[in-house]
């Protein structure tokens, strides 16, 4: 069984490679468009991980990771913020919110394939 991803970012230009790399790695890949959208698609196909674009429309990244770890049935899900947004303060508050991992743009692919990995124990 391969691990179900959600990948929520508003920039297509990031979405499409990622989630071509991610499905070549053999994870089950879902695309939100916005915070709403993830929140959605969580409930919908109950992912093992989660990436998050902090600036998106309708909710952002830190707001959806807020519900998600309010919430005791997300507890062993994993959640990885992705961000242009690097000053300390950022990263401190993507993490006392409950973040697994912070990545800051630009990052690549394999970067982002080696955490996905990482948290997932090394199977897709």
């Amino acid at each position: 069984m391969s691990h179900r991803i959600v990948l929520a970012d508003d920039e297509p230009n990031l979405v499409i490679p990622i989630e071509y790399l991610l499905k070549r790695e053999g994870f089950e890949v879902t695309v939100a468009r916005d915070g709403e959208e993830a929140l959605e698609a969580i409930a919908r196909v109950h992912p093992h991980l989660v990436l998050l674009d902090v600036m998106m429309p309708r909710k952002s990244g830190f707001d959806v990771c807020q519900v998600l770890r309010a919430d005791e049935a997300n507890r062993e899900l994993k959640i990885v913020l992705l961000t242009a947004k690097g000053r300390d303060d950022d990263v401190a508050k993507g993490l006392a919110l409950g973040a697994d991992a912070y990545m800051i743009k630009p990052f690549s692919p394999k970067e982002l394939a080696l955490k996905v990995r990482e948290l997932l124990g090394g199977a897709a």
